[in-house]
C-alpha cells in the first residue's frame, strides 16, 4: 500500500524543494497544505501516513495547534517537524507536546527521507547536535526563564506587554506585520503561553513591560 505524507509549510519553494527530494526518496504520495486550516482539513481526509510539519505556519496557533490536534485523535499517526529553527527549547516544547521527531531546514537534504523512515518506523528522530543541546538543557535548565528569547524577541515582548498591536510593533521596530507574528509565535512555542494575554503577563512579571 502506497504511503501518505502530509507536508505543511508556507513556503512554496519549501514544498516544491520537498516533493523532489521525498519523490527520490520513493516514500509515499505526498499531500500539501500551507496553513493551519488546509492541514487540519487534509490531514481529515487524507488520513496521512506520516505529518511533516512546520512550526510557523499562517492560522490560529500555528504548528503547534496542528500537531496538538493530530496528537488528540489520532496519536498513533507520527508527526516530525521541519523547522528553520535550531532552538533546543523550542525541539522540546515540540517533543513534549507528542511530536516524534525535529529536523531543521540548515539539515543535510537527504536528512528529512531519513528521518521520515525512523518516525514510520516508530522511533523517534533528532540529530546527535540537538540530542546532546536537549540533554545539557535539561541537566542544567536555565534560571532566567526567559534564557531561550533572542534579543529581538524580548524586545517584541516588552512591546506586547506594553499592550502595542501588531501593526504597531511593526512600525517600531521597522520590520514587517509578519514577522511580528511570527517571531509572537515562536516567543508563545519558547515560553509556553497559549495567547497574547499570556505573553502579557510573562512581560509583566519579568519587568519588560515598564
Amino acid at each position: 500500500m502506497t504511503r501518505t505524507i502530509l507536508l505543511v509549510d508556507d513556503h512554496p519553494i519549501v514544498r516544491a524543494g520537498c516533493q523532489r527530494l521525498l519523490a527520490e526518496a520513493a516514500l509515499g504520495r505526498v499531500v500539501e497544505a500551507e496553513d493551519v486550516g488546509s492541514a487540519l482539513a487534509l490531514w481529515r481526509a487524507e488520513r496521512p501516513d506520516v505529518v511533516v510539519l512546520d512550526l510557523n505556519i499562517p492560522g490560529d496557533g500555528g504548528g503547534m495547534a496542528v500537531l496538538r490536534s493530530i496528537r488528540e485523535e489520532t496519536p498513533a499517526v507520527p508527526v516530525l517537524i521541519f523547522s528553520m529553527h535550531e532552538d533546543p527549547a523550542i525541539a522540546a516544547r515540540a517533543l513534549k507536546a507528542g511530536a516524534r521527531g525535529y529536523v531543521t531546514k540548515n539539515d543535510a537534504p537527504d536528512s528529512l527521507a531519513s528521518a521520515i523512515g525512523t518516525v514510520l518506523a516508530g522511533r523517534i528522530h533528532l540529530d546527535s547536535g540537538l540530542a546532546r543541546d536537549l540533554a545539557l538543557m535539561t541537566l542544567m535548565p536555565p534560571s532566567d526563564p526567559l534564557a531561550g528569547l533572542t534579543q529581538r524577541e524580548r524586545e517584541i515582548l516588552g512591546l506586547v506587554g506594553r499592550g502595542l498591536t501588531t501593526a504597531a510593533i511593526a512600525e517600531r521596530l521597522g520590520i514587517s506585520q509578519k514577522t511580528v507574528a511570527n517571531s509572537c509565535t515562536q516567543i508563545k512555542d519558547k515560553l509556553g503561553a497559549d495567547s497574547t494575554r499570556a505573553l502579557i503577563r510573562i512581560a509583566i512579571d519579568n519587568g519588560l513591560a515598564a
